[in-house]
């Protein structure tokens, strides 16, 4: 709600003002001017009839237009519509508050139009209803002059208007007494009452002169023991009127000598909490300030307010805040909360959350205060209904906040018809209706939402104690499993109810209806798990065998989708982390010893030397190609470690045994396996001496395979019984790893892989083009191979070995040649011819000359 502007205050027209006569001198065409006037007037009344009307029917589309009442009663106004203005300004304020300067308008309209004492009473009730909405010193002062003028038995000075004068100022001081900048006005007119009682008094009346005064004197004293911004003048003013009560005090100086002590100490402790605030004051009375700067401004002040421990001057301050920000929500939810947590109960507190409610009515917090408030007072049920229906005609901004609303309802009329001599006055249905009403609005938007497992949930529980119909419980949540099906919590929630009430046979109908479902994550083993526990505690042995058997099959099915989820996950995870070496003219990446500075051609044939040493070092020592590449990957990150060792001396490295005398070979390895978790694996066998983890030389990367050294071949037996487990999401192969084998079966040639690794480094240093990586070929072999048949290593190597040495290449079959590139006949003709040939590896000068042949 914006801030209002301030309406025109001129008071409506009490007749028709005559148009002037034209004189002697008057011009000829006098009449036309006349006419043009009447023409001009006609002009504006058509306009003003037409917005009218226009306005009218945007009201009634739209009820809650704050601008439109605004500029609707403005019209009326202008136009002089008293009936139609005072309808207006009665439909506006039961939606709205109206803004002080609103309300004086309509006050004084309504004096302009009968000043009758009918009227008057009209115009008190007005005020009453004004000073009930905001916190308005200007609108009280309004009001106390309003009722000393046209009230005859205040205006007489009789004993009931005195009276009634005075609870009036005493309700003005407990408003707006304490406002800092313009309480003052208040006391001013609370003492001048006063006097002029006293005025009244007869000569001969002493002691009712003399208590007058007395009373006078008071008003004073409570004035300056409040910090207001005219403290001082206040005292000067006290001062002087002292004096022509007959004291002897000196009005020009600011002392306190020859007042009395106890006004000294009220006085002395008023200007010490003046001084306090005096800064914080100015801060929010700052007329350059914006609105957005001032609301944390009265925000701070109110903090210092409450920690200065006075209610109500926390009350006022916060009543001025929301004068100026009335539609600000967190203001008036603190407002309400530091009320609640000091009052606790109490028409206060119910008069604010009921404004509250009023300004913000989005807030749904506000709305649940409200509920709770009425409550507590004990308010009667068609108050309490109808504050709850206007809750639900409002827009908030979760549905969270309707679900509250209902709750709070529903808590209420529980409580309700729990105590004994309510039972007579509500009745079930009417719980029963706000839960059903409460589903139909919110099941739409929180389907398959805790939320509505909990409203449900509730909803059942209080068919079954209240109504204490089991019929109407099942109902409940079979409508929630219409909605929230996949929902293991509700299915969960029906079941343990049924179980509670001692319904066994309906249970397990449940669990029958959903145990075949597909609910999240791992709701559907978790429900197949809790059939199994049901009948193991509640079932015979027969029902047990029954769940059994319609069970495992489910769990199979779902341990095979699941084993097929993790398998594509690691594939795609394998996939991202090393991605295809085999692209055409892919680059690799050369050793970290190289030099920087060489050549493309001598960084080649400094890799082909490397290559054909490490070659020749190793052979008829090590037949595993892969063997070889750990201890030149350990070598190098020997040298780096030692190349960043700070003294600066380089130890020699010492290259590891290896003998593979009790030794487990592993394939199918994570690629993320470290050595402490491949230790961890194997603590249940024991004797582990050594790990390693085949890594690529370039890459520096896991390759899936690892070497386990263990202290005697009971430990490798033990550890061989763990083939085909799960190891990090994935089912290893382990097995014994036998190089003797492989170097007896491979006798009379070379190794292939290493042979054929040399002959590819010749190609690229002849033609400049890359050699394909058939290590990656190797290793899907190997693994292929151990998953298969649970092969040793020696296998793996020879399958390797097969497939690079050429018996993957193209494969001609039948007569049939004439569709066939001639390229693809030339390289067949070639590979049958190459194997005839003895495979001893030919050397670069061999492979030069054969290609070039023509």
């Amino acid at each position: 709600m914006a801030e209002v502007e301030p309406m025109e205050s001129d008071s409506l027209p009490e007749q028709t003002p005559v148009a002037p006569q034209p004189d002697d001198d008057a011009k000829p065409d006098t009449a036309s001017d006349s006419d043009s006037d009447s023409d001009s007037d006609s002009d504006t009344e058509a306009e003003q009839a037409s917005q009218l009307q226009t306005l009218e029917s945007e009201l009634s589309r739209n009820p809650v237009n704050y601008d439109a009442h605004l500029q609707y009663i403005q019209l009326l106004r202008k136009m002089g519509e008293i009936d139609k203005l005072r309808q207006a300004r009665e439909a506006m304020s039961l939606i709205f508050p109206l803004t002080p300067q609103m309300w004086q308008d309509w006050a004084k309209d309504e004096l302009t139009m009968s000043s009758r004492s009918e009227a008057v009473l009209g115009i008190e009730k007005l005020y009453e209803r004004g000073v009930s909405d905001y916190l308005s010193v200007p609108l009280w002062c309004d009001y106390l002059d309003f009722v000393q003028e046209h009230e005859p038995s205040i205006r007489d000075c009789t004993a009931a208007g005195i009276s009634k004068a005075r609870d009036l100022f005493e309700r003005a001081l407990t408003a707006g007494g304490l406002h800092f900048s313009g309480g003052s006005k208040i006391w001013e007119a609370y003492k001048d009452f006063e006097q002029a009682v006293c005025l009244t008094l007869a000569d001969s009346d002493i002691e009712g002169k003399e208590k007058q005064i007395q009373r006078i004197r008071s008003l004073y004293q409570r004035q300056l023991s409040v910090p207001l911004a005219d403290l001082k003048s206040t005292l000067s003013a006290y001062k002087i009127w002292e004096v022509e009560q007959g004291s002897d005090l000196d009005v020009n100086s600011d002392d306190l000598n020859g007042i009395s002590p106890h006004v000294a100490s009220v006085y002395k402790k008023a200007l010490e909490m003046y001084s306090a605030r005096i800064d914080l004051e100015e801060q929010i009375s700052k007329a350059d300030v914006p609105d957005a700067e001032r609301l944390p401004l009265f925000k701070k002040y109110l903090k210092f307010e409450e920690s200065a421990g006075d209610p109500a001057r926390v009350q006022i301050l916060y009543e001025r805040a929301i004068a100026e920000y009335p539609i600000a929500g967190d203001l008036w939810l603190d407002y309400t909360r530091y009320l609640d947590k000091t009052l606790k109960v109490g028409d206060v507190l119910r008069n604010v959350i009921s404004r509250a409610t009023r300004n913000c009515p989005w807030v749904g917090e506000l709305w649940v205060k409200y509920l709770l408030c009425l409550e507590r007072a004990r308010a009667p049920e068609e108050e309490v209904s109808v504050v709850f229906e206007k809750a639900l005609q409002c827009t908030f901004s979760s549905y969270e906040e309707y679900l509250d609303i209902f709750l709070t309802r529903i808590d209420g009329l529980r409580r309700r018809m729990s105590v004994a001599d309510q039972m007579q006055v509500l009745d079930y249905a009417l719980i029963r209706d706000t839960f059903q009403r409460a589903s139909d609005y919110l099941s739409p938007q929180l389907k398959g939402t805790e939320a509505l497992l909990r409203l449900h949930a509730y909803w059942s529980r209080l068919e079954l104690i209240l109504a204490n119909d089991i019929i109407a419980a099942r109902g409940v949540w079979d409508n929630l499993l219409k909605l929230s099906g996949t929902m293991l919590e509700a299915w969960q929630g029906y079941i343990n109810m049924e179980i509670e009430k001692g319904n066994l046979n309906e249970a397990r109908s449940i669990y029958r209806r959903c145990y075949t479902k597909k609910f999240p994550g791992s709701g559907s083993e978790d429900i197949c798990q809790l059939w199994l526990r049901f009948e193991r505690e509640f079932g015979t042995l027969e029902d047990y065998d029954t769940a059994v058997m319609k069970v495992s099959p489910r769990l199979e099915e779902l341990a095979l989708f699941r084993l097929k989820q993790e398998s594509k996950t690691a594939a795609t995870s394998e996939a991202k982390e090393h991605p295809s070496k085999n692209v055409s003219r892919e680059k690799r990446k050369l050793p970290s010893n190289m030099s920087e500075d060489q050549t493309p051609s001598k960084r080649r044939k400094d890799v082909s030397d490397s290559a054909t040493k490490v070659t020749k070092k190793d052979q008829g020592k090590e037949t595993n190609v892969d063997k070889m590449e750990v201890e030149v990957t350990a070598e190098r990150a020997a040298k780096q470690e030692n190349s960043n060792d700070p003294s600066g001396k380089q130890p020699k490295f010492v290259k590891p045994r290896f003998t593979d005398q009790c030794t487990a070979f592993i394939s199918n390895l994570s690629f993320n396996a470290t050595y402490d978790q491949l230790q961890k694996f194997f603590s249940d066998t024991g004797g582990v001496q050594s790990i390693r983890i085949l890594k690529d030389k370039y890459t520096g990367k896991s390759r899936g395979l690892a070497y386990v050294d263990f202290s005697d071949d009971a430990h490798l037996n033990a550890a061989l019984a763990k083939n085909r487990k799960m190891f990090m999401n994935k089912r290893i192969s382990i097995a014994r790893s036998d190089p003797g084998k492989s170097k007896k079966n491979s006798d009379g040639h070379q190794n292939a892989s290493i042979t054929r690794s040399d002959q590819g480094k010749s190609k690229k240093n002849f033609g400049g083009h890359q050699n394909a990586d058939k290590e990656g070929s190797s290793d899907q072999a190997k693994l292929k191979a151990e998953d298969s048949s649970q092969a040793t290593d020696l296998s793996a190597d020879q399958s390797s070995s097969r497939k690079e040495s050429g018996e993957d290449a193209i494969q001609l079959k039948g007569k049939t040649t004439f569709a066939v590139p001639r390229n693809v006949l030339t390289a067949a003709k070639k590979q049958k011819a190459s194997q005839a040939e003895d495979e001893t590896p030919k050397s670069n000068s061999e492979f030069r000359e054969m290609f070039l042949k023509k």
